[in-house]
């Protein structure tokens, strides 16, 4: 149980290379086929069309002898005869005699020699050849073919010896209107695109910077979270521009070679210096760009060789060359500080996560394709998503079309929306997943025990949906959600958000008398922020504002550190002040549940028979139990739209 508060591309690409091993294969497909062709063709050249009858000379002398014959055709010592019922026989003659003197020596009248048609051909012309060398030249044709597909074979790998060092690099033609980005089309990040603007005026007209002597950046460095869409920034301004994008990933320099990745570097840049005005964008760039000596993420010389080519081809630019360099990381902590220095990377671009506006503007262009129904309300859904980042607010909509399709509806309703968010944020619902009576009991009034104490608590974010059907990893949910973007987090607000994070654990202490797995994450969410109160934020009156070095983001991440930054006397003053303020969110909610028993009780029974309450409902439930919810008039209307949701 948890408690939670919260584009086709078209590329042109490099040829279709088999492997060597399917190439071969290949070949000797070929080869066979040719060979078969051959083999076909002799077959139909050696093939009579109708099969003849070869007799004895003696009975071919007794036919000419009867005047049976019509005809004798001489070739060589072959005989062919047409009999006077046109049938078609063979024979054969003496080599050393005449047809005529082999007749008379058999006895056959010369009356009768004379009567029959006799014609002598000689074995000539390129049939005859043909018939007689196709048996040994077929074999002789068939080996040249074999040994030349080798040979071509071996120097296509020679050759594939000297492209390995060639750029992967996909390019986007910027003629290519319909994958043009432009900055209309990326919403938010206002900052961002005005950062960048100034790249796009220079790549446009270069000459009003270099007469009055101002250098354009040559690098920008896109820094943000995932899926803040620095890659499709990247692509807007090239799409501003109207210039072509060189597009790869880090990785894509790496080879288990040493210097290939170099190789690949300098490819690149010879590319994109012959296509100029250009931008280069290379996406996790920290793959190749991380601290150098460092023994971090697996340094080799490979990846230095590779960019320390990276750090020559940026040094070397000239200004009228027209020619920018961004890149996308959400680990800059870990690039090599030559790469950030005035000259390269000197340019740093932050995408944060987008506000309740600019929230609202990403969906409403993710969805521009998608037929909405007229209960739809943009903005309130924008208001569900706090931390959501673009690429989470573009799943949410494709999520809610799925939703809609999967149901056979036309459009997409509000309804969709709303079940996308929760599928997003905490996973698909697990309708299989059914609950005994009494675990259901024990998950509404451990969910109830959470959304209670956040709507009587002062600092705590008000509730919008309390749920007991099991979604992810969770039995039930609390989903609860600011009444603001917020960039700064109070004390008090962290005290209360311990208490309702112990508000389940509290609930079943005292309304079952014993204790579930159900409120483990619970506590491990409370324990983090408690820790983090004390040893990251200053707001313990015994320890002070002193960092102690927990969690702090290192080279591989953001982990505890093995060496403690303090003695152990002052680490268990540390563990006195976690413990304290658990007990003291404990107690806050154990007050406040004994206070609001009845309306514990009521809420639990109506989550049970209903599942669901959304926070319309919710309200109503407070209002009847004597708690006046927390009222915000910008969501008043979303109250009004989720009433016409409540079935």
């Amino acid at each position: 149980m948890k408690n939670k508060g919260q584009k086709p591309k078209k590329e042109t690409k490099g040829r279709f290379r088999l492997g060597a091993s399917g190439q071969f294969l290949g070949q000797i497909m070929i080869a066979l086929f040719f060979l078969v062709l051959l083999v076909a063709g002799y077959s139909a050249l050696v093939e009579n069309k109708k099969e003849t009858i070869e007799i004895p000379f003696s009975d071919l002398a007794n036919k000419i002898q009867g005047g049976q014959v019509e005809s004798v055709k001489v070739v060589g010592d072959k005989l062919e005869v047409v009999l006077k019922d046109k049938t078609i026989v063979k024979s054969k003659k003496e080599s050393e005699s005449s047809l005529v003197a082999a007749l008379l020596d058999y006895g056959v009248k010369p009356e009768k020699i004379t009567a029959t048609r006799v014609e002598i051909a000689n074995n000539t012309g390129w049939g005859y050849w043909i018939l007689n060398l196709l048996p040994f030249v077929i074999p002789i044709l068939f080996l040249l073919l074999f040994l030349w597909l080798i040979s071509r074979q071996m120097k296509g790998a020679s050759m594939q010896a000297f492209t390995f060092g060639q750029s992967r690099a996909r390019i986007i033609d910027p003629n290519d209107s319909s994958q043009k980005v432009m900055f209309k089309d990326v919403a938010g990040n206002r900052e961002a695109k005005e950062e960048l603007l100034e790249i796009v005026d220079f790549l446009k007209n270069p000459k009003k910077f270099l007469e009055i002597g101002a250098r354009i950046p040559k690098g920008a460095l896109l820094m943000g979270a995932p899926g803040t869409g620095k890659t499709l920034l990247a692509r807007a301004v090239a799409g501003e521009a109207h210039v072509p994008f060189f597009y790869l990933s880090g990785s894509e320099f790496v080879e288990m070679f040493v210097g290939v990745g170099a190789s690949r570097v300098r490819d690149l840049f010879k590319m994109a210096k012959n296509a100029a005005p250009a931008i280069i964008f290379i996406d996790e760039i920290d793959a190749i760009g991380r601290h150098r000596g460092s023994g971090m993420g697996g340094g080799n010389d490979e990846r230095e060789q590779t960019l320390n080519q990276i750090l020559v081809e940026m040094d070397g630019f000239e200004p009228t060359e027209k020619l920018i360099v961004m890149a996308a990381t959400n680990r800059p902590d870990v690039l090599d500080k030559a790469l950030l220095r005035p000259g390269r990377f000197d340019r740093r671009v932050i995408l944060d996560a987008p506000d309740i506006n600019d929230r609202e503007a990403i969906l409403k262009i993710h969805a521009t394709k998608k037929p909405l129904a007229e209960d739809v309300n943009i903005r309130v859904i924008a208001q569900r998503t706090p931390g959501f980042s673009g690429a989470d607010l573009a799943n949410l909509m494709n999520e809610a079309a799925i939703l809609a399709a999967r149901e056979d509806r036309k459009t997409v309703g509000q309804y969709d929306l709303v079940r996308s968010v929760e599928k997003v944020m905490l996973g698909p619902e697990r309708k299989s997943h059914i609950l005994s009576e009494k675990e259901k009991e024990i998950t509404a009034y451990h969910e109830i025990g959470h959304a209670l104490i956040a709507s009587v608590l002062p600092h705590a974010d008000p509730v919008h949906k309390v749920s007991i059907i099991s979604r992810g990893h969770a039995a039930g949910y609390t989903l609860k959600l600011p009444i603001e973007d917020k960039k700064l987090n109070s004390k008090n607000e962290f005290l209360d958000d311990i208490a309702v994070s112990l508000g389940g654990y509290a609930v079943e202490q005292m309304i079952f008398g014993d204790i579930t797995t159900g409120a483990s994450n619970d506590i491990q969410v409370a324990t983090s922020l408690a820790r983090a109160m004390v040893t990251r934020y200053g707001m313990s009156e015994k320890v002070g504002p002193i960092d102690f070095g927990v969690g702090t983001v290192s080279h591989i991440g953001e982990v505890p550190l093995a060496e403690k930054s303090a003695s152990e006397a002052t680490w268990a003053i540390i563990d006195e002040e976690v413990s304290a303020l658990m007990k003291n969110g404990l107690a806050r909610a154990q007050e406040v549940l004994t206070n609001y028993r009845a309306a514990l009780d009521s809420l639990s029974k109506e989550l049970v028979r209903t599942e669901t309450l959304e926070r319309a409902e919710f309200e109503v439930l407070l209002k009847a139990n004597g708690i006046e919810p927390k009222v915000d008039k910008r969501i008043a209307e979303e109250v009004v739209t989720e009433k016409k949701l409540i079935v």
